[in-house]
């Protein structure tokens, strides 16, 4: 009930497209992953962060994309979602450099420990080595 009245909210369906466009694995793996516990969670994502704040004019999807990585990273032991953004980087027309250059400038902001584990999990997702 709660998300088909959320499929009928402009904030969702936005934000359901952008995440489309970034990470169509992303919004089933989030709804589903979820909607046992939190279907709300789900749907605070889809339409705040998707739907209200990703879909403001002034970035392009990478630069969005990598600024994502760059807080997971100074965040850290957040791998999940971390790869779940690399993913969409590289969906959206990210250069593995870039996102590697990105990760690599957070070991001076958010120390070498973050940016070690950030790489790794860029790693699995870009399948190097």
């Amino acid at each position: 009930m709660l998300l088909e009245v959320a499929m009928e909210n402009e904030r969702y369906k936005r934000g359901a497209r952008i995440l489309e466009d970034v990470n169509a694995k992303g919004i089933d793996a989030l709804v589903r992953g979820l909607d046992a516990i939190a279907p709300d969670l789900a749907r605070y994502v889809v339409e705040f962060a998707y739907g209200d704040v990703y879909a403001r004019p002034g970035l392009h999807y990478q630069q969005r994309e990598l600024c994502i990585i760059a807080a997971l990273t100074a965040l850290g032991n957040r791998d999940e979602q971390l790869h779940d953004h690399v993913e969409a980087a590289l969906n959206v027309g990210c250069t593995a450099t870039e996102i590697i250059e990105t990760i690599l400038m957070m070991a001076v902001y958010a120390g070498f420990p973050a940016a070690i584990n950030a790489m790794h999990t860029a790693k699995q997702v870009l399948r190097l080595g």
